[in-house]
């Protein structure tokens, strides 16, 4: 699986956009991730996990209790993704381009 593949599927559920979501605006711990998307932390913890092998996000410890994991985003699959979506809207560009050039010239 590319980078891009592994993005999309860590993507494809609707509470890993919302954490998403979440962490746009500032590293949330896990207990309050949950509390957010109301779900229980066990429940969470399996849809963190699949951000971060998907290289989404990263935890980092909270101080002095080793329990405790913030969470932030990574910049680079979105990177990565926005780079893929950019090529594909060009390629459709190019074509519709093409096709619009074709029906002006049968006229």
């Amino acid at each position: 699986m590319n980078d891009v593949d592994a993005t999309l599927a860590a993507l494809a559920d609707p509470t890993r956009r919302k954490v998403i979501d979440l962490l746009r605006d500032r590293p949330r711990a896990a207990g309050e991730l949950a509390q957010a998307v109301q779900m229980s932390a066990p429940a969470l913890s399996r849809h963190l996990r699949v951000l971060r092998a998907g290289g989404l996000v990263r935890a980092e410890t909270g101080g002095e209790d080793a329990r405790l994991r913030v969470y932030t985003l990574c910049p680079e699959p979105f990177t990565a993704l926005q780079a893929w979506l950019d090529q594909v809207q060009a390629f459709w560009a190019e074509q519709l381009g093409s096709f619009k050039n074709h029906v002006e010239r049968g006229r």
